[in-house]
């Protein structure tokens, strides 16, 4: 079932506010030490969240009027930028991130009911740019190695996750079988005759997208688990 976009910013909303919260206590010196993402900084995280929403808003306004707007001039521009605003103070990261967040919002906001079937680069449709944003927020804030964790997801976040995974995963997935608690069926990923791995959804979520170990699930036949294929 597809899930209206404007139902989705308030998850978005929510979970920028949560973040900005969360990243308020940092100082500065925190903001140069290593995220869980090899390479880079805390303020590399916080920098590229703030220009993956202005991303998010160029292609939403591509769907509005029609005029190209790519989400990066070119993955050249789009490293250059994280880097460029990586070590500014916590203050003026945390500033950057709200004032990329209202406009993304108002760029949501102003989208006609018809162009959200736009289709797009990076998303199916402009409908799906809401949830491509709630993504970016809940496992970058995982990234930043400051207490938050997979164990903290929504529910419905981190099943969606999962199922959207599955649906749609990285070139070179291994193909096995997933059987989440309490979900009656299985999801399949590739051939049914792969492993069969079983666990909380929240982790096989995680383990499926690098940000956990898999060490809370099981595997069957006995063996070990197979290596998800690289996420994003």
């Amino acid at each position: 079932m597809t899930i209206d976009p404007l139902v989705l910013m308030t998850d978005v909303e929510d979970a920028t506010e949560a973040l900005l919260v969360a990243a308020e206590p940092l100082s500065d010196g925190e903001i140069g030490a290593p995220s869980l993402l090899p390479g880079w900084s805390v303020g590399h995280v916080l920098t590229h969240l703030a220009r993956n929403a202005d991303a998010l808003t160029n292609l939403l306004t591509w769907a509005r009027t029609g005029v190209e707007t790519p989400a990066y001039a070119s993955p050249e521009a789009r490293a250059a930028g994280i880097e460029a605003g990586a070590g500014r103070p916590v203050a003026e990261q945390l500033a950057d991130l709200r004032a990329a967040h209202e406009r993304f919002a108002d760029a949501a906001a102003a989208m006609p009911e018809a162009a959200w079937a736009t289709r797009l680069p990076l998303a199916r449709s402009a409908a799906a740019v809401p949830w491509l944003r709630l993504c970016e927020i809940e496992i970058h804030r995982v990234d930043l190695g400051r207490g938050y964790t997979p164990a903290d997801w929504p529910d419905a976040f981190a099943l969606r996750l999962l199922r959207a995974t599955v649906k749609d995963p990285p070139a070179g997935a291994p193909g096995m079988v997933l059987r989440p608690f309490g979900l009656e069926h299985p999801l399949v990923i590739g051939s049914e005759d792969g492993p069969v791995i079983g666990g909380p959804t929240r982790s096989l979520a995680a383990w499926l997208i690098g940000r956990a170990d898999g060490s809370d699930l099981t595997v069957s036949p006995d063996g070990e688990l197979p290596t998800p294929a690289r996420w994003r």
